[in-house]
């Protein structure tokens, strides 16, 4: 009898590859920190409720989910693995309740240690082998996982440009492999899943300055960099939505799965 393929593999990139990006952020924390857009409160008060609960962000970047959730009045616990984005989030988070240089393979947290644990345009750098069974065992009886990415909504035409020119990342791809029957078993249930829509203003230099906080840029050779940076000059100077226009919005849907413990 032949066994069926699973939905996997959960992370759609090379593991190297993987690694290579994921810890790419930290030679622009501060760029990430302004370009990047937060979270919506209806998404977090879906996600986690409105009661004050304790929360581990796994992959927490600068915080930007981090201090929405502090904001909500949750007490959270960061694990973030580059130092450099780490200590931005120290410095611009109040009101932390711990934080740890860690990964999600091997977090440095105590069993049953928090009612949910969540990772915001993070979980598609994690091992999946090695990081869910972690997640599981830190959580509480009746603790969520929640997993969450804001993605680009390219049903708007110049959006879809964009993407075209700089390329799908792993984080739009895996949000839309994550709601697939088994594809976070057996340590979690299938998801429930919950899209909001949001916008962050830009300006054209804002437009400019997100691109550059993306991993794909980051590590992209010099050459490409280039590439990327013309034709992101060449949608702003001639789409019709973008020319000439001194601000305008980025449309993102965010995509909130919530897992109960397999």
């Amino acid at each position: 009898m032949t066994k069926q393929s699973s939905p996997k593999p959960h992370n759609p990139v090379d593991p190297e590859i993987t690694q290579i990006h994921a810890l790419s952020f930290g030679q622009a924390a501060d760029l990430y920190d302004t370009a990047r857009p937060t979270y919506p409160t209806e998404a977090l008060r879906w996600g986690f409720g409105d009661n004050p609960i304790d929360i581990v962000d796994v992959g927490a970047g600068t915080g930007l989910l981090t201090r929405g959730l502090i904001a909500m009045g949750h007490r959270v616990t960061v694990v973030e693995p580059d130092r450099q984005m780490l200590d931005k989030l120290i410095a611009v988070t109040r009101g932390l309740t711990a934080h740890h240089h860690g990964n999600a393979e091997a977090l440095p947290l105590p069993d049953a240690y928090a009612d949910a644990v969540t990772a915001g345009q993070a979980y598609h750098w994690f091992d999946p082998d090695r990081a869910l069974p972690q997640i599981k065992r830190v959580l509480r009886p009746g603790g969520h996982f929640v997993p969450m990415w804001n993605v680009r909504d390219e049903s708007v035409d110049w959006v879809k440009r964009l993407s075209d020119i700089v390329g799908s990342s792993a984080a739009e791809l895996t949000a839309g492999l994550a709601s697939a029957p088994g594809y976070f078993a057996p340590y979690f249930d299938d998801p429930e899943l919950k899209l909001f829509r949001h916008e962050k203003p830009l300006t054209p230099e804002g437009l400019v300055r997100l691109v550059k906080s993306r991993s794909y840029y980051l590590t992209a050779s010099l050459q490409r960099q280039k590439e990327i940076m013309a034709g992101v000059s060449d949608l702003l100077a001639n789409h019709p939505l973008l020319a000439g226009r001194d601000e305008f919005a980025m449309p993102y849907l965010t995509h909130v799965f919530r897992l109960r413990r397999g």
